[in-house]
């Protein structure tokens, strides 16, 4: 069994009696630097990471899973870390976002749905001389590079 999968089962372990956590990525560079990314439908706190990174430090060190000195690292993904899984697209239905497509394009606007096929974005379009107008955008995942929530501090 690779590291990475043993890491993935002890973190599912872990987890099992915490349905509303979830892992979003794990990392393994170079078998020294380990990153775990979590989160949760309502967010993650500390304690949660901190109680999944002492579980995985236990049994990497238990099983000699890592025969070198290595970094162990738990968190959330920070505000700039792209939305990879369709939990995260759901759970962050109602807020702004910017697509990064294809070409350079962009587009940004209110999430408002997410399948495993589109998204859907509520789009403010500003003409020339004319009020704004909210445009609804469907856009396929396919064509989608990258998701990443904005942040307004207005």
């Amino acid at each position: 069994m690779s590291v990475e999968k043993r890491i993935r089962a002890l973190i599912e372990e872990k987890l099992a009696d915490r349905p509303d956590l979830f892992i979003v990525e794990i990392k393994v560079v170079n078998n020294i630097k380990v990153t775990i990314l979590l989160d949760g439908d309502n967010g993650i706190g500390i304690h949660d990471c901190a109680l999944v990174s002492r579980h995985v430090g236990f049994h990497l060190e238990e099983e000699n899973l890592i025969d070198q000195a290595y970094t162990l690292e738990v968190s959330s993904p920070g505000l700039d870390t792209p939305l990879i899984l369709d939990r995260q697209f759901q759970k962050n239905i109602g807020r702004n976002v910017e697509v990064k497509l294809p070409e350079g394009k962009k587009a940004e606007g209110t999430l408002l749905a997410s399948d495993a096929q589109t998204i859907t974005l509520l789009e403010t379009v500003k003409e020339k001389g004319k009020k704004s107008t909210s445009v609804e955008k469907v856009i396929n995942r396919n064509d989608i590079i990258e998701v990443k929530v904005v942040v307004s501090f207005k």
